[in-house]
């Protein structure tokens, strides 16, 4: 699964997750690019996963295999993404990341999706009688 969205004024973000909602691949870009920009992180995922996205990221020139485009509506992912940035925003403060050097931008995006991963595992990855895996990192907020 991924998404984008819009971190500083002037950036935006890829998010891959796992089936547990953990990160496990992302990457930045500046606002002014085509979602396209993220096919090779895809990409990198082919033969390993299928990565569902919105309409966003449907390439005229052409998707990579693994990414299958879903309607808006059409799966129930995007609460699952959603909450993953509703964390980092909240508990990370993560949309007032303000560097003027893009390489401490990205190093700063690097040391927040680490530390995201390391406190969602924390208690374990359990899930309940649903099955289902409850992500908070509340309990580490300031």
């Amino acid at each position: 699964m991924f998404k984008h969205t819009g971190i500083e004024p002037k950036n935006r973000l890829c998010l891959l997750l796992n089936q547990w909602g953990q990160i496990i691949a992302w990457e930045c870009a500046t606002a002014n690019v085509y979602d396209a920009v993220f096919h090779p992180l895809i990409q990198q995922f082919d033969g390993q996963m299928i990565v569902f996205g919105d309409g966003d990221f449907h390439a005229k020139a052409g998707d990579p295999p693994n990414l299958k485009v879903c309607a808006r509506g059409e799966h129930n992912f995007r609460m699952l993404i959603e909450t993953v940035l509703s964390m980092l925003t909240t508990v990370c403060h993560f949309k007032k990341l303000f560097h003027r050097v893009w390489d401490y931008f990205k190093a700063h995006l690097g040391w927040m999706m680490a530390a995201f991963n390391i406190l969602t595992g924390w208690h374990g990855l359990v899930p309940d009688e649903d099955g289902f895996i409850k992500l908070s990192i509340a309990e580490f907020s300031l």
